[in-house]
């Protein structure tokens, strides 16, 4: 069984955001690690791969860090990587990401393709899906439990008020979702052997691709920080003044009265 993973780089969930004197992210010093719920699709595939037999490839897109998350894959005990890079290329936006993406698998055999259901970074959840189309394949979004069997997936999720079970048939697209798994940690025998194990590194001319087909379709026009929140009051005295305090605060100053 052939099994590609779409793993993402992306900032630290505890990292600190800022701007730069242009107005756009700083990514001077910000740690970079493998989008969280990626970790949860290349633990699925390695899962699968144990069971099942067959390799596992993690391919991704981005600058020149990117191989860093590659490498953690390769570690926790994928079989070979590559790399797109970004060269050249100012903006991006998903509809670029999934376009390189798209193009590179075509050339790639696989049964199954996973990835994270979202980025933390952008939260947009569409790349996954954007391949898939292009592709033309099924997809089960957000997955919680995942079977293969015959020729087919068959994926869990959750829905408001219960579960629904989705069968579609290999090749597909298939997210994962918190609960799916629980990630290893990379060993130090294959953190070694990582270091032996092929990384292929290309560039979108290499594929191919170029000008207006990986021109993004959506551009930010301003980046902006969240205004800091206000510090909270401490109303004192009796209680019935305080309460009266209170009122007048929620109706006049929050305005939620």
């Amino acid at each position: 069984m052939k099994i590609v993973v779409l793993p993402k780089q992306t900032f630290d969930t505890e990292a600190k955001i800022t701007l730069d004197a242009a107005g756009k992210i700083n990514r001077e010093g910000v740690n970079l690690i493998m989008n969280p719920y990626d970790e949860f699709a290349v633990e699925e595939a390695l899962r699968l791969k144990e069971k099942h037999g067959g390799e596992v490839t993690v391919v991704s897109f981005g600058g020149p860090k990117v191989p860093d998350i590659l490498r953690q894959a390769l570690a926790m005990g994928a079989d070979k990587a590559v790399h797109v890079g970004d060269e050249g290329l100012e903006e991006i936006d998903e509809h670029t990401t999934a376009t390189i993406l798209a193009k590179l698998l075509r050339d790639l055999e696989y049964d199954l393709i996973l990835a994270g259901w979202r980025a933390i970074d952008d939260g947009s959840a569409q790349v996954a899906g954007r391949v898939a189309e292009i592709l033309g394949l099924p997809m089960v979004n957000m997955v919680i439990k995942l079977d293969i069997a015959e020729g087919k997936a068959v994926a869990s999720r959750e829905i408001e008020g219960g579960y629904e079970v989705v069968e579609v048939p290999l090749p597909a697209v298939i997210t994962a979702q918190k609960g799916l798994n629980e990630p290893r940690y990379p060993t130090m025998k294959g953190i070694m052997q990582a270091k032996k194990k092929p990384m292929q590194k290309l560039t979108i001319a290499d594929l191919g691709l170029g000008g207006e087909e990986v021109a993004p379709k959506v551009r930010a026009r301003r980046y902006y920080l969240p205004s800091p929140r206000s510090q909270g009051k401490i109303i004192t005295g009796e209680p019935a003044e305080a309460a009266a305090e209170l009122v007048r605060l929620l109706r006049e100053e929050a305005k939620v009265v």
